[in-house]
């Protein structure tokens, strides 16, 4: 009995920053009669209106939608992940979830490739396109893992360069093409019979995917505050928690000083609430401790300024501004409190 020839019929995308206007030049290239199906990842706030599904159908000869969960796949479509909502694929299927955000991002490029290639294996493309940070990356390892083929637009002509620069550096990448061409790629691509499974798998797949834990880390979730296991393939270092959040070396980075720049601004609101109470405190006690809460007030508004300086600044102070604040600390750990 003849075996059957599967082709390249599964295509996941990959986008951020720019990448509007970037898919809708893809789809506009597309030939009518490609045979596979197309899932598309836009990172989008919660709150966007959906409207890239209508956008992608307008531009090229396809028809787009927001994947339903549940939905049977059927070639010659493209389907979106909705807002707020990762896409994963299953073996004739899709899923459409509110899981764990991953690198900061729900749709996540990450789930939509991962779970395509365990999915599919060797039948499935990648395309990373344009985006800052890396997202898409730790998806291609797991493409490439099981066989599958990985495309990624020239950083040179991307309006964010620093997905495609990522994949390239991390990942075995088949193709670097300028957009034009990513196109008529993919058509000859779809149409070319596919090797057999990969007989044996990285053993670090595992870890990169979620299914077994890394090495204990120091870090802990910037999102839940669990505690974060790591792993490293090709120079790639990827952090999950037990929760599920997934984080890239630079996008735990970028999650890290957003969370010291809400505790910044949290504290400098404390101190000048604290020292407003403190100077109604000293226009209503008797002499002997006026003082104390007026000299209280002034400390906690001159912390509360340096805490702004700092988060104006961008985390740099002056030499003069630093010592300033050396001495305001020191200063704030030997008052003693008025009681």
């Amino acid at each position: 009995m003849t075996a059957e020839v599967h082709h390249h019929d599964i295509v996941v995308v990959g986008a951020s920053a720019g990448g509007v206007e970037a898919l809708g030049e893809l789809v506009a290239g597309l030939p009518a009669d490609l045979p596979a199906a197309v899932f598309v990842v836009q990172h989008i706030s919660p709150g966007s209106s959906g409207a890239l599904p209508e956008l992608l159908s307008h531009r090229g000869p396809l028809s787009a939608a927001h994947a339903i969960h549940g939905e049977p796949i059927v070639p010659g479509r493209i389907y979106v992940a909705p807002p707020d909502n990762h896409l994963t694929v299953r073996p004739g299927f899709m899923h459409v979830v509110r899981g764990p955000r991953e690198n900061g991002h729900r749709p996540s490029v990450d789930a939509l490739f991962r779970t395509a290639s365990t999915a599919y294996g060797p039948r499935v493309i990648g395309v990373v396109l344009t985006g800052y940070l890396d997202c898409g990356t730790a998806g291609l390892l797991s493409i490439k893992a099981r066989g599958g083929k990985a495309i990624v637009q020239d950083p040179g002509e991307a309006a964010a360069p620093t997905m495609p620069m990522s994949a390239i550096q991390h990942a075995e990448i088949d193709h670097i093409a300028r957009l034009r061409d990513i196109p008529r790629l993919l058509g000859r691509l779809a149409r070319e019979p596919v090797g057999p499974w990969p007989a044996h798998l990285p053993g670090v797949l595992g870890e990169v995917e979620g299914d077994e834990p890394g090495v204990g880390s120091e870090i802990v979730c910037p999102t839940c505050q669990g505690r974060l296991t790591e792993t490293e393939v090709n120079g790639f270092q990827l952090f999950r928690c037990h929760v599920g959040h997934a984080f890239s070396m630079e996008s735990v980075a970028a999650e890290q000083a957003e969370e010291v720049e809400r505790a910044l601004w949290a504290a400098a609101r404390a101190l000048e609430e604290s020292a407003t109470l403190a100077g109604r405190l000293a226009g209503t006690r008797d002499s002997g401790l006026n003082q104390r809460f007026a000299e209280k007030a002034e400390a906690q508004m001159r912390s509360a300024e340096l805490i702004r300086r700092i988060l104006l600044s961008g985390g740099v102070l002056a030499r003069a501004d630093a010592r300033e604040a050396g001495e305001a600390a020191a200063g704030l750990e030997h008052k003693e409190s008025p009681s």
